[in-house]
């Protein structure tokens, strides 16, 4: 479905199997989940290798949206394009699924949406729930640029961040005011981030330094860390990581959160 006149300006909606009856699933509601893909935000990485992702998210009962946007290395990505992309696609959300759902016989799912971003959509993802007047109910960040300084001083894919952009911290200082979430605390929703320790595309300080920052603002974020885990097991549903997905998810979607993933801190 389209959010936009632009190529990249699309989404996918996968919708559960019809339920055997009207009761919600035993361990909790299942709201919308928007997927934010990742790639270091370049226009060689799309969508399409969150399908697997998305698709086992929507067996278990979950109605999902994974957006599409503008990149860098093509026309508009990288800033603003890329994040007015990601605002608009992600405000689109609830008129999409009500379209869908509608045309399938389907309910309407419980809102608000959670955000479901891996790597540089992990980013994208804490971005907007820090500064969305959308609202969302939480956010699921699986390996997470959450660090976008430290990302840049690390050089991360070869000068990413500085792609996405436009420089450096002393370059274009109020784009990272603006962009990285370590700037953009406290977070305003719940968020839990899984990261695993053998991760060598995104290094797990990111993470730590970000889930510190906030839990020193007062905010509900939450560090699962996974012994043994790569960047890329965390969204295969084959992986041994799967099960701490899945639990994270349905933790942000009770009244009360908590987390009950196999490991990690609080």
């Amino acid at each position: 479905m389209a959010y936009g006149s632009l190529p990249d300006q699309v989404l996918d909606i996968r919708l559960p199997a019809p339920p055997a009856d009207a009761r919600p699933p035993a361990d909790g509601e299942r709201p919308v989940v928007v997927v934010l893909h990742g790639g270091f935000w370049r226009a060689e990485y799309d969508r399409t290798h969150t399908a697997p992702l998305a698709s086992g998210l929507a067996a278990q009962g979950w109605p999902v949206a994974t957006i599409e946007f503008r990149r860098t290395g093509a026309a508009g990505g990288g800033w603003p394009g890329t994040f007015d992309d990601v605002a608009a696609a992600i405000a689109s959300v609830p008129g999409a699924i009500a379209k869908a759902t509608a045309a399938h016989g389907r309910p309407a799912p419980p809102g608000p949406p959670v955000l479901l971003g891996h790597s540089a959509g992990g980013q994208l993802a804490l971005w907007y729930a820090a500064t969305a007047s959308t609202e969302v109910r939480g956010v699921l960040a699986l390996a997470p640029v959450a660090d976008l300084t430290e990302a840049y001083a690390r050089d991360l894919d070869g000068g990413a961040v500085a792609d996405l952009l436009g420089g450096g911290p002393d370059d274009v200082p109020r784009r990272y005011a603006e962009a990285d979430p370590c700037a953009r605390l406290p977070l305003p929703v719940p968020a839990v981030i899984l990261h695993g320790d053998r991760d060598t595309t995104v290094p797990i300080t990111l993470s730590r330094t970000y889930a510190a920052a906030a839990r020193n603002t007062g905010s509900k974020v939450a560090l699962v860390e996974l012994a043994g885990m790569e960047h890329f097991g965390l969204i295969d549903p084959q992986s041994p990581a799967w099960p701490s997905v899945t639990s994270a998810l349905r933790s942000l979607c009770r009244r009360s959160f908590c987390i009950d993933a196999p490991t990690g801190t609080e």
